[in-house]
This record gives C-alpha cells, structure tokens and sequence, in this order.
C-alpha cells in the first residue's frame, strides 16, 4: 500500500440505499445535493462521490439529472467528482454507466463483483412511508443480486477509461473482488495506482470486522505491492471505526450519508458536512493531514477537472 503523506476524504453524498423515509436530512433533489457536495468540500472532503435521484428520491440515472448537478458543483468548488457506476440494482449497465459517459469524470467508481447486496432489513425499521415507491425497492433486494459481470466490468473499464481517461474507484466488498482487479491489472485494462474502496458491514459482504480490514489490506499487499492506495468505509454504525482504522493504518477514509445516517448512537446526522468534520478531526488527532483536491489529483494521477465533458 501506498502511505500517503495526506489522508483523502471522499464524501457520499446520498447514494441510492437510504429511503427518504429513513431521514428528512438525506440530500434528494439537484439544488439539495450539490448544497450537501459543496458544505462537504468545504469542510474538507477532496472528492466527492455522486448519485442522482428523482424528486420523489427514487435512484436517478438520466444524464438530464446529472446535468443539474455537476456543472454547479464543479463552478462553486474544486474538489474531484467521481460518478458512481453502480447507480441501483435494477439499472442496466448502459444505464449505471450513461451520467459516467456523458461527463467522463476524473474519477467512477467502479463494483468489483456480483453479489447479495441487501438492505430489505430498512423495511423493518420504517413506521412511516413517504413513498409507495420505497417499501417495495428496499425489500427486492432480499432476492435479486446486484449484477457486476467480468463482462460488465470490462465494458466500463474500456469505455470510460480507455475512451475517457477516467480512473476509477475500486469498489471491494470481499476479499474475492481483489482477485477480480488483479485479473484485469493484469490484462493491462485497470492500471495502477489502484484506489481500492474497501466496503465493509453490507449484507451479502464481508462482515464489519476488523479482522477482516486487516486481512484484505494484506491480500492487497500480496497481489498490488506499492502501486495502490486503500480507503474503506464500514456501513451504518461502523463508518467511524473503520474510517479511524483505515487512516491509522495508513490509509483513506469515506463518510457520507449513502454509508450511514447517523454521527452518533441514535442521532441522525443532520449533513454530510457533520461527519466530514467529525472524521477530519480523527484523522488531524492521529497526526495525519487532510489532503486536498489538488493532493488527490496528483496521488491518483487523475486527468484533471479541466478535461471532464461539461
């Protein structure tokens, strides 16, 4: 692993797991995600990971969507966007990739493995719908998997990445999906530096233990040497353990409200920004410095935010 000398916060702003229902706080339409994007870069988030959603918060993938977020963002601040590829479950992969195409980003993230990617225990907790849309898309996931084929992965690797200049963030949800990047790194189609996302604590992934950080950060060691940077987020109440683990051991770190709702036992977070501060201060308390969008650029070796297709 690469020890950087600063640590890149990348912030999720809303994601397509949380349900409106769940918090009044979750960032839904345009002008409400690029005012979360830009507080997030404002409290120091380098990059800023995107979903889109419809006005009522269903999952968005319409490039016209997209379009009403980006441009605002990249006017008003100069943290990396990273356009997330793996958009809903139900989406194709034409779909997941058409915001990622029409922008070509610096940075997509990309999912390294089909899997159970549960989250139908939402439906659970919820009182009170706002939505008709919610319960039914929540409890779906308990059997359909998400869908992330060698072929699909290909496919996003040789259309953003070779046509775009796109790099990509490496999305790991168990140990299995190092194996799949390493496939393709050799095939020369993913090239290093690898920035590898650990996911932990989704159903269906690798568990939310710490053994488990430990371990996936020695398997990448094995199979990437010095040419990747690690950063990991743990869903829900892990996400500041994990984060604090990470950086300690010389990595990044994710926050943001797609991941977790909360900044503490029981209290929702009111903003992404709520938890950027909280994390930035773990990491200035572990004597690391928080790296800035141009620091993220340069460990990356992303393309640059004068050379995405506005």
């Amino acid at each position: 692993m690469i020890t950087a000398d600063s640590v890149i916060i990348t912030t999720a702003v809303t994601g397509s797991v949380h349900i409106p229902s769940q918090s009044d706080h979750l960032p839904i339409t345009p002008e409400e995600i690029v005012a979360a994007a830009l507080e997030a870069a404002e409290a120091g988030s380098a990059i800023i990971h995107l979903h889109a959603r419809h006005d009522d918060g269903r999952p968005a993938f319409e490039p016209s969507v997209f379009e009403k977020i980006i441009p605002p963002i990249v006017d008003q601040c100069d943290a990396v966007i990273n356009i997330s590829t793996g958009g809903a479950s139900s989406m194709t992969i034409q779909e997941r990739l058409a915001a990622a195409t029409r922008f070509s980003p610096e940075l997509a993230s990309l999912n390294m493995g089909s899997m159970n990617f549960v989250f139908s225990g939402i439906a659970d907790k919820v009182t009170k719908w706002k939505h008709d849309w919610e319960k039914p898309y929540v409890e779906n996931t308990y059997g359909h998997p998400f869908i992330n084929s060698f072929d699909q992965i290909e496919y996003a690797l040789r259309e953003l990445g070779e046509k775009g200049g796109t790099r990509f963030e490496y999305e790991c949800y168990d140990i299995g999906h190092l194996y799949t990047l390493a496939h393709f790194a050799d095939r020369g189609l993913a090239k290093p530096p690898f920035l590898i996302q650990g996911v932990f604590g989704v159903l269906g992934g690798i568990g939310a233990d710490h053994a488990n950080l430990t371990h996936m950060v020695t398997i990448a060691d094995k199979l990437f040497g010095g040419d990747y940077h690690f950063s990991c987020f743990g869903a829900g109440r892990h996400q500041m353990q994990f984060g604090t683990h990470s950086a300690w051991m010389g990595g990044h770190v994710r926050v943001g409200l797609e991941d977790n709702l909360y900044i503490g036992k029981g209290e929702l977070a009111t903003s992404n920004a709520q938890q950027v501060r909280k994390i930035r201060d773990v990491v200035t308390d572990l004597g690391r410095p928080i790296a800035t969008p141009e620091d993220a650029r340069r460990m990356l070796a992303l393309k640059g935010a004068k050379n995405i297709a506005l």
